[in-house]
């Protein structure tokens, strides 16, 4: 396993990954990309806990993904299986577990200060973050998609089931959107990814 998270970790971060991941009952899996997640953590009937990541998330996504999903596992171990799954003590270990990860040998020393501030307080997805979201974008593969915030409003745009919406206005967090077909409304991420039609 440690050689193929080569292909996608930084070598700066493996020997602290490696050291991470030093644990008979943790598998890791790259899995295609799925849509509504970028990994996940699970712990198997077997006793065994899985980590899922998806394969097409930039260097330095991939890499907060994975801390993210190694924190679900260390908080499970610490504190039990009754804490909530993005609480306190999540936060607290995924803090720790990143700190030493937030250096310049590893992130760009642009990327730095987001990922400080976003550090005080994470969140259930880096996502959630317009501004970290929006500087970790840069990093990936060029594609034809933009953020739900960039979309003008009163424009339509599709998802990636192809379901076509009309962007209306922000509702505190989320931008309300019509689906065109059924004239439901719905709430999306202002960081959804989404392709504008008009």
């Amino acid at each position: 396993m440690q050689n193929k998270l080569r292909d996608y970790i930084s070598p700066n971060a493996m020997p602290q990954i490696i050291k991470l991941l030093e644990h008979d009952h943790l598998v890791v899996k790259i899995k295609n990309e799925r849509k509504t997640r970028h990994g996940d953590y699970m712990r198997l009937p077997n006793g065994k806990h899985q980590i899922t990541i998806n394969s097409n998330l930039n260097e330095y996504r991939f890499l907060i993904t994975l801390i993210h999903e190694i924190a679900h596992f260390e908080a499970y171990r610490t504190y039990g299986r009754f804490i909530k799954p993005h609480g306190i003590e999540w936060k607290k270990t995924f803090q720790h577990l990143m700190l030493p990860f937030l250096n310049p040998d590893i992130f760009p020393n642009y990327l730095l200060p987001m990922l400080a501030k976003h550090f005080k307080n994470p969140k259930a997805s880096s996502d959630s973050d317009a501004v970290l979201a929006l500087a970790l974008k840069q990093f990936d593969e060029p594609n034809n998609k933009t953020f739900i915030f960039e979309v003008p409003l009163g424009h339509t745009f599709k998802i990636y089931n192809g379901k076509v919406f009309k962007k209306g206005e922000k509702r505190t967090k989320r931008f309300e959107c019509l689906e065109i077909k059924t004239g439901k409304l719905y709430l999306f991420n202002p960081n959804a990814e989404v392709e504008i039609i008009t």
